[in-house]
């Protein structure tokens, strides 16, 4: 019986080896579901998969359906990122993009708004200063985070609603309280017992990053101390609300390359 047969259009997302020269993949499609799939003899040479199927690269594929991993068939390669993957700076901020959807993302489930934000944000940190790279990804996984229905409140009181009034600088305010178990910032008045302490400058660039467009981050100076702590603050949230830890985060936290 012949298989059924369907085109998309993917990002790769992950790349394990299968026997001597298979892979299996798994893609990002444009619906935001993610699909797994075996590219036979992609690992060879010869193979036209070979340079089409790169990690974080977007491609146009012909796929087989199978019983539990379909068969990419023909892929035309659409955009290569190239640079993410020949500079480890840019590669380990990357990283954590890819991962995320690797982890959080499943066949059949739609996100459709997850395709458009990591085509740009992929395309726009390749061509970017290395130096971008950290607020890029922070402000790609604060998205993310909104996408999926798990944004943090970052100038609201998550439990009342009442707007915080903490202007960065303050010496009166040196930390705003946050409870990642309770969704965000929390006032004096609704405090709970698993706060953590944030500056009003991280929070204050959390909040920046996820309104600002991502070409617009790649032209501003940055404050590499504050762009960290907002990623410390997802790694955080990935864990509670999704419990996924990112190993990738832990690599840029420690690489030395910023």
């Amino acid at each position: 019986m012949a298989q059924s047969t369907y085109n998309a259009r993917v990002l790769v997302l992950r790349k394990t080896k299968l026997g001597e020269s298979d892979l299996i993949l798994s893609l990002l499609a444009q619906d935001g579901s993610q699909i797994r799939a075996v590219a036979k003899g992609a690992r060879k040479p010869t193979s036209q998969f070979s340079s089409r199927l790169e990690l974080y690269s977007q491609a146009d594929v012909l796929l087989a359906q199978g019983r539990s991993l379909d068969i990419v068939k023909e892929a035309r390669l659409v955009a290569g990122n190239a640079a993410l993957r020949e500079s480890m700076e840019l590669a380990a901020c990357a990283a954590p993009i890819v991962e995320l959807l690797d982890r959080i993302t499943q066949p059949g489930l739609e996100v459709p708004k997850l395709f458009p934000l990591t085509q740009t944000g992929l395309d726009v940190l390749a061509s970017a200063d290395s130096a971008h790279g950290p607020a890029i990804c922070a402000a790609w996984l604060l998205k993310a985070f909104a996408f999926l229905g798990i944004r943090p409140s970052l100038d609201r009181c998550c439990v009342c609603g009442e707007p915080l009034a903490c202007e960065v600088g303050s010496s009166a305010h040196r930390t705003i309280a946050f409870s990642c178990s309770e969704g965000g910032v929390v006032c004096d008045a609704c405090r709970v017992s698993d706060v953590a302490g944030l500056a009003p400058e991280t929070l204050s660039w959390a909040s920046a990053l996820l309104g600002m467009r991502f070409s617009d981050i790649a032209s501003i100076q940055v404050d590499q101390s504050c762009v960290f702590d907002a990623l410390r603050l997802c790694q955080t949230w990935a864990q509670v609300h999704a419990s996924i830890r990112l190993k990738s985060l832990n690599f840029l936290f420690t690489c030395g390359l910023f």
